[in-house]
């Protein structure tokens, strides 16, 4: 079950990474406009963690039933999170909602390709704020991991010319642009700010304690922006759009929006998962090992440019994705050899037996 967390958490990142911004790109290019929608949806989907915070309650119960025969133990708790913990996450969530407008505002003018290169730039701004935030510690593979990812999102950088989409002024693409860079650096400053409040929690930190913080967060940015969706009027116009949709009509728009939030929910799920596995650094370097693969998926679907740089700098981040990760197995910090608490493993419930 160790193993399977982590396995578990980089699938559903992958998915998340690579699925989020194609998707969201999908609405743009078929007559979607709606940009405080596509914020809104980014974290919209969280009721599904519901369901492993569900179980992960029937496994509680059933193991304090074992244990307590004679009712002498507390029940277990529905909930995990204190209120430390759930007003920190309200905070941290707050700051995802203004990130997702941020970069749903670059991604309604930029390709994908090119907004996956400057996405690609938070590394070296998580790596500066892992350091003096959670005094990350650097190991020559690591740093040797931050440089490559950020020379391969410069040569991406230095080959985005001529990639303005036809229906895009000059001066959107341009503030698209800097949304999207402030949006990097926005989430590479969360990451280490979700580590810090894990490190400085006064309760054992568990993975469905992570669950409950993530979906307290992702309340919290849904909330902020639904109240930019109601500001702008989204709500009045959404079923007009859905009608005028370039592909499918209303049925294909709803059903777009749904797997959409899914699919982002993946991503933020995944993304905290391995910072709660590992650290932020190492959730900031597989983020940034994805964004060449999102660039190929565009060019795929989109029939984006694919320059010669784009296929170094995909070479470039495997190369150090793997030297990342080499490190850490030669420093001892595989995150598969530290001790955990059962409460970090996903509930297993045996067939046939009682949880009552």
């Amino acid at each position: 079950m160790k193993h399977g967390l982590i396995i578990l958490n980089c699938i559903i990142l992958a998915i998340g990474t690579c699925g989020g911004p194609l998707l969201t790109r999908l609405y743009y290019t078929n007559g979607g406009k709606r940009i405080w929608l596509m914020s809104f949806i980014s974290t919209a989907g969280c009721p599904i963690i519901l369901i492993p915070l569900f179980f992960s309650f029937l496994s509680r119960r059933r193991n304090s039933n074992r244990n307590n025969e004679e009712n002498t133990q507390e029940k277990p708790k529905i909930f995990l999170i204190e209120t430390p913990l759930f007003i920190a996450s309200i905070v941290i969530g707050l700051l995802i909602g203004l990130d997702n407008y941020l970069y749903a505002y670059g991604l309604a003018y930029l390709p994908v390709s090119t907004s996956s290169l400057i996405i690609g730039t938070q590394l070296a701004f998580n790596a500066l704020f892992a350091f003096f935030m959670v005094k990350q510690k650097f190991t020559p593979f690591s740093i040797n991991a931050v440089v490559l990812l950020t020379v391969g999102t410069g040569i991406l950088a230095l080959n985005s010319n001529g990639d303005k989409p036809a229906n895009v002024s000059h001066k959107e693409y341009v503030i698209g642009f800097l949304m999207t860079l402030v949006a990097a650096v926005l989430y590479a400053f969360i990451l280490p700010l979700v580590e810090l409040t894990y490190k400085k929690a006064r309760q054992e930190i568990t993975f469905p304690l992570v669950l409950e913080m993530q979906m307290v967060m992702c309340f919290a940015a849904t909330a902020f922006c639904l109240v930019g969706m109601i500001v702008v009027g989204d709500f009045k116009v959404i079923a007009r759009e859905a009608r005028e949709f370039k592909i499918g009509g209303s049925a294909f728009y709803y059903t777009l929006i749904v797997i959409t939030g899914i699919i982002w929910q993946g991503f933020f799920l995944g993304a905290i998962g391995i910072v709660f596995c590992a650290s932020s650094l190492a959730s900031g370097v597989l983020i940034s090992l994805l964004l060449p693969v999102t660039e190929v998926l565009a060019v795929i679907c989109f029939r984006e440019k694919f320059q010669a740089g784009k296929g170094v700098a995909l070479l470039l981040s495997l190369w150090g994705f793997v030297s990342y990760f080499y490190g850490e197995f030669k420093s001892g910090k595989k995150v598969v050899d530290k001790p955990q608490s059962p409460e970090t493993e996903l509930p297993i419930l045996p067939a046939g037996d009682s949880v009552a």
